[in-house]
């Protein structure tokens, strides 16, 4: 059975044009999946505290009780088959919730280690990982209007914990009238579709 975890970086959380349709298609598309949702739109990772940092930078045991958070979702991310991750392009980057998801899930001797070269290497299995970034504007069609740092940042901090199998799919201009949302939303449906047919 396909476990899929449904993540909503947005502050309009499950209301979020990104996840209603991503959800719709995992129903229409993926019908006996177990699908774990989680709205950190509404919702925020707490920051990295004092004693998670702590933990990380002291030589020996991990005090468990400092990485309690970090590990419970990092636990969802093993237990899932497909990820996707639905955020809003802020300011040309990560949104900060999503930018806090990223900090308990990234760590150091748990989800990625250190070679002899210093290259940091993830030790999480790759799984299908589809990222819908939803924009006002445009990002990656024409007239191009606006920078694009989320997307190149997801793909090397993802693959730092080796997650590669990395897809953005671009729910642009939903501030340029119905014709144009309803495009991008009936463009991006049809390519969650066409990915998620292949996932067993």
């Amino acid at each position: 059975m396909t476990r899929v975890l449904l993540l909503s970086f947005s502050p309009h959380g499950k209301d979020a044009r990104s996840f209603e349709l991503a959800r719709e298609v995992i129903t229409q598309s993926l019908p006996n999946a177990v699908v774990v949702e989680r709205d950190y739109g509404s919702t925020p990772p707490p920051p990295l505290s004092r004693d998670y940092a702590k933990a990380l930078t002291t030589r020996g045991p991990v005090d468990p009780g400092a990485v309690d958070f970090s590990e419970r979702l990092i636990g969802e991310v093993e237990a899932s088959d497909v990820l996707i991750l639905c955020t809003p392009l802020h300011n040309f980057t990560v949104p900060a919730t999503l930018k806090s998801w990223i900090d308990h899930v990234v760590r150091i001797n748990r989800t990625f280690n250190v070679n002899d070269k210093l290259e940091k290497i993830g030790v999480l299995e790759d799984r299908p990982t589809f990222v819908l970034v939803s924009s006002g504007g445009v990002v990656k069609g024409q007239p191009f209007h606006q920078a694009d740092f989320l997307s190149p940042y997801l793909r090397v901090i993802l693959g730092t914990v080796g997650i590669h199998a990395v897809e953005f799919l671009y729910l642009e201009s939903l501030l340029r009238g119905e014709a144009a949302l309803s495009e991008s939303l009936s463009r991006v449906r049809s390519q969650l579709s066409d990915r998620l047919r292949f996932v067993r």
